[in-house]
C-alpha cells in the first residue's frame, strides 16, 4: 500500500519555454507558494540583490540565462512536487528535450506581450512526440500585451492543440485589476509584490455578485461578464481525460514577477496533473507500483561543487522504491553498483536521502561509471527507451592553448561530453577533436568551464562540416571497406561508434548513393 500512496503523491513536471519568458521566475514562485523558499530571487535585476535559486552556475549568474537544467522537489497541499527548470535558450535544447523524457507533465510559460515563439513551438513538438500532458500560463500581465483571445488563437494554430482557459484576466498593463478562476469560481485582486507572499481572493459564487462592481469598477465588471459568457459558450466543457491524453492544454493568466496568478496555478496544477505513468523499456511496458527498482539516467552534471570535483547523475526514478545502499544492475555495463551517497534537489543545495519512490529525480555520486540513457533496476535487462543524441548544427575544432595541460584538456572535453553539453568527435587520421553542438553559446560555456573547473584553456577553430552520420551496416566487410576508402572523413564518438563527417550535403547524397549497403543515421539512439 506505502508504495501506491507515495506514487498518488508525485507530481513531476517541467517548466519550459522562449527564452525570456518568465520561467525561472515562475520556477521561484511556485517554489515560494510551496514554503521551499522564504525569498525568491531574480534572473536579471540591479535592485534585487538574490539571484535566482535555480540559476546557480557562475555562468548563469553573468548572464542572466538558464544553461543547465536544475531540479527542485518540494511538499504542498499533501502532495510531493517534482519541478525540473529546463533552458529556454535554444543553443541548450538537447538538454531540455533530455528532460522532457523525465517528466510527466509540462507547464508551457508563454509572453503575453510577444506571444508564441520559435523555441516553444519546437519543445511543443517534443511534447507531442511523447503526449505529454501540456498546461500553459500566459505570464508578464503586468505589461501592455496582446489581446488574451487572439493569444489563445495563435496558440492553437501554432502549437496545433486546442485550449480551454480556466482563469481570465480583468484589463492588463497599467489597469490590470486581477484574474477570475472560472475553474474554482473565485476572483483574485491584483497587488504587486516582488518577493513575499500575500492572500487577496476573494471567493465569490455567482459571477453576478454586486461585489465584483465594487472591486474592480463597473465597466471592467460588465466587461468579465460577457467575456466569461463567451468562453463558456466558446469553449466546450473542461475534460480532464482529454488534458490527459495531450489533446487540450488548459491556460491560466498572471504575472509570476508579481506572484500573481500563481498559486491558482499550483492549486490547479496538483488536482489535474497526472501521476508517475507506466515507462516503456526494449522488452516490456513497466508499471510504477511493481516492486521492483528500476530508472533511467537523464542528465550528469560534473563539478556541482567545485571544492569536490564531484560528477552527479540524475536518475529518474520509475518502478519500485529505491533504497540507499543497496546493490543495483547497471543495465549496459552489466553488473552491480552500490550507491551509498543519494541526494534529493534543491537546485545546488542538497540533502541526504534515505529512499526515493516513481516520479522522484535523485543525485547519485558517480566516478564515471554512468553516461546518459543507462538504466539501473533490480536485476532486469531492459534499458529505458527514447534518448537520443542528435546530430549537431555547428561543428569547431578544439585547439589546445597549453602543451603542458593536454591531459587535463581531455579530462574535462571528456567529462562535459558525458554530461550531454555538447558531442565529440576525434578523427581516426591525425586524432584531432571536433566538439559539435547546437547552438554557439556552448562554445563560450564550455570554455568558461574547462577554464574555471580543470585549469584547461583552448580555443575553438570553426570547420566547414554538414552533418555528422552515425554509420552501420548489415555486411562487416563493405563497412570496413567504406571507412578504410573515406577514412580521412572518419572520426569516433565517446561512446566509440563510427560517425561518418559530412562536408555538405550534395556530396552525403551522392556518398550514399555509391554506397548502397552503408546506413546513414542522423541520431543515435543511446
Amino acid at each position: 500500500m506505502a508504495l501506491k500512496e507515495e506514487i498518488e503523491k508525485r507530481r513531476t513536471f517541467g517548466i519550459i519555454s522562449h527564452p525570456d519568458a518568465g520561467k525561472t521566475t515562475l520556477t521561484e514562485k511556485l517554489l515560494l507558494f510551496g514554503g521551499a523558499i522564504q525569498t525568491a530571487g531574480a534572473v536579471k535585476s540591479n535592485k534585487i540583490k538574490m539571484h535566482a535559486r535555480s540559476d546557480w552556475m557562475e555562468i548563469e549568474k553573468q548572464r542572466g540565462i538558464s544553461v543547465a537544467t536544475s531540479v527542485m522537489g518540494f511538499n504542498y497541499n499533501g502532495k510531493k512536487i517534482n519541478l525540473l527548470d529546463t533552458p529556454g535558450h535554444q543553443d541548450f535544447a538537447e538538454d531540455t528535450y533530455r528532460t522532457l523524457t523525465a517528466v510527466d507533465s509540462v507547464i508551457m510559460v508563454i509572453d503575453c506581450v510577444k506571444g508564441v515563439e520559435i523555441q516553444t513551438e519546437k519543445l511543443m513538438e517534443v511534447c507531442r512526440m511523447r503526449k505529454t500532458p501540456v498546461i500553459c500560463f500566459i505570464n508578464k500581465l503586468d505589461r501592455e500585451g496582446r489581446d488574451p483571445y487572439d493569444l489563445l488563437d495563435e496558440i492553437e494554430e501554432k502549437l496545433n492543440i486546442k485550449v480551454r482557459p480556466l482563469s481570465w484576466p480583468i484589463s492588463m498593463g497599467k489597469t490590470f485589476k486581477g484574474v477570475y478562476s472560472l475553474f474554482n469560481k473565485s476572483l483574485h485582486l491584483f497587488k504587486p509584490s516582488k518577493s513575499k507572499l500575500e492572500d487577496d481572493g476573494i471567493q465569490i459564487a455567482d459571477i453576478n455578485d454586486p461585489q465584483i462592481d465594487r472591486e474592480v469598477g463597473e465597466n471592467d465588471a460588465a466587461q468579465l461578464r460577457e467575456d466569461v459568457e463567451l468562453i463558456e459558450g466558446v469553449y466546450p466543457e473542461f475534460d480532464v481525460n482529454e488534458y490527459l491524453a495531450g489533446n487540450v492544454a488548459p491556460v491560466f493568466f498572471g504575472s509570476a514577477v508579481n506572484n500573481f496568478g500563481v498559486k491558482e496555478l499550483l492549486d490547479c496544477f496538483i488536482e489535474l496533473a497526472p501521476a508517475p505513468k507506466s515507462r516503456e523499456t526494449e522488452e516490456r511496458l513497466v508499471a510504477p507500483d511493481e516492486n521492483k527498482f528500476s530508472g533511467f539516467v537523464f542528465k550528469i552534471h560534473a563539478n556541482m561543487d567545485p571544492n569536490h570535483r564531484n560528477r552527479i547523475a540524475f536518475i529518474r526514478v520509475c518502478a519500485g522504491k529505491f533504497a540507499r545502499g543497496n546493490n543495483y544492475y547497471h543495465v549496459r555495463a552489466d553488473k552491480k553498483i552500490r550507491f551509498s551517497n543519494v541526494t534529493a534537489f534543491m537546485a545546488q543545495e542538497k540533502e541526504l536521502v534515505e529512499e526515493a519512490w516513481p516520479g522522484d529525480i535523485v543525485g547519485l555520486y558517480d566516478t564515471g561509471n554512468l553516461k546518459i540513457g543507462d538504466t539501473i533496476s533490480e536485476g532486469e535487462k531492459g534499458m529505458y527507451k527514447g534518448i537520443p543524441s542528435f546530430s549537431p548544427e555547428i561543428f569547431k575544432e578544439v585547439i589546445n592553448k597549453d602543451a603542458m595541460k593536454t591531459k587535463q584538456l581531455d579530462k574535462g572535453l571528456n567529462q562535459l561530453m558525458e554530461e550531454g553539453v555538447a558531442q565529440l568527435f576525434t578523427y581516426e587520421m591525425g586524432a584531432r577533436k571536433v566538439v559539435g553542438t547546437v547552438g554557439a553559446l556552448q562554445f563560450e560555456v564550455i570554455q568558461h568551464r574547462l577554464k574555471h573547473e580543470y585549469g584547461a584553456s583552448c580555443d575553438f577553430m570553426s570547420m566547414n562540416l554538414y552533418k555528422a552520420c552515425w554509420i552501420t551496416s548489415k555486411d562487416k566487410k563493405k563497412l570496413n571497406e567504406f571507412i578504410d576508402s573515406k577514412y580521412r572523413h572518419i572520426a569516433k564518438d565517446k561512446d566509440g561508434k563510427w560517425v561518418f563527417m559530412a562536408e555538405s550535403r550534395a556530396w552525403l547524397t551522392m556518398v550514399q548513393d555509391n554506397f548502397p549497403d552503408i546506413e546513414f543515421h542522423f541520431t543515435s539512439e543511446f
